[in-house]
């Protein structure tokens, strides 16, 4: 029930929210602040009456398919699934999202520098702890609280199997830094050219919507083939770890997900 009443707590206060997140990182003047807010009310409003339904439905869906056994194949739909709807709701922001970076001053893209250097501080500190047994510790605390956040609270041999499957996967937390500092940069580079080029509303787009697509297909193939090994290998963690749940476990994950259904319906309808 707490979690259910966060879903509908947190979007229905999901404009102040991300008005706030995005202020962080470029830190809006009076003009750009109410351009900003108009543009996000609008997203939400679309968001609300089109996409919600939508995941509601796809969450009925799932409460079908996860009292059953799953193979990695059927993650890895249910991945691009989601993917999907994400790059839906992206391509509907776009536009707010190209005239806003095009508008950036020298001093706010300084502030985006600031922004992302924090970042990466913050992830060094979550995910490249200096004491390889913290960072094992850290890695398999986060996936088993993941998985008990569906299945409910996890037996000793499911955590054990969590650990040994983490301990295997290829996920590589300095690989991903470098990645995401190289994207950092990038990013930087091509809103400084924007800005100084006084750049199109066109431009802007096709420039944001580069950035976008490398977050999840890199420019750099040696990390884009590690990224689709990955993506199979959590496919196959993830059908691993579903197939050692107990019926107990899968009847909460059915009444987790059959709570955000319900809260998606309610949100769509204005609750």
């Amino acid at each position: 029930m707490a979690a259910c009443t966060a879903v509908k707590f947190g979007y229905n206060q999901g404009q102040q929210l991300a008005f706030w997140w995005l202020d962080r990182y470029v830190d809006f003047d009076d003009a750009q602040e109410a351009r900003a807010r108009e543009a996000i009310d609008d997203w939400f409003r679309w968001h609300r009456s089109t996409q919600l339904p939508e995941y509601a439905a796809l969450l009925e869906r799932a409460q079908a398919e996860i009292v059953e056994p799953m193979t990695g194949a059927q993650m890895c739909q249910w991945t691009d699934v989601v993917q999907k709807r994400i790059d839906i709701a992206f391509e509907h922001a776009l536009p707010a999202l190209a005239d806003s970076v095009r508008a950036l001053t020298p001093q706010q893209l300084k502030h985006l520098q600031r922004k992302y250097d924090k970042n990466l501080k913050e992830y060094k500190g979550d995910f490249l702890q200096d004491d390889p047994d913290d960072r094992r510790r850290a890695q398999i605390k986060r996936v088993a609280d993941k998985a008990e956040m569906v299945y409910g609270r996890l037996n000793d041999a499911q955590k054990a199997r969590i650990a040994q499957l983490t301990d295997e996967s290829p996920f590589d937390p300095q690989g991903w830094y470098n990645e995401r500092e190289q994207r950092q940069r990038d990013a930087l580079q091509a809103l400084q050219r924007l800005s100084s080029e006084r750049a199109s509303a066109e431009q802007a787009r096709v420039v944001v919507k580069a950035l976008y697509d490398e977050t999840f297909h890199s420019p750099r193939p040696a990390y884009r083939s590690y990224q689709q090994r990955l993506i199979q290998y959590n496919c196959e963690f993830a059908a691993q770890v579903h197939n050692l749940s107990t019926s107990e476990q899968r009847a909460h994950a059915v009444k987790r997900f059959k709570g955000w259904e319900e809260d998606f319906r309610a949100l769509a309808r204005g609750a």
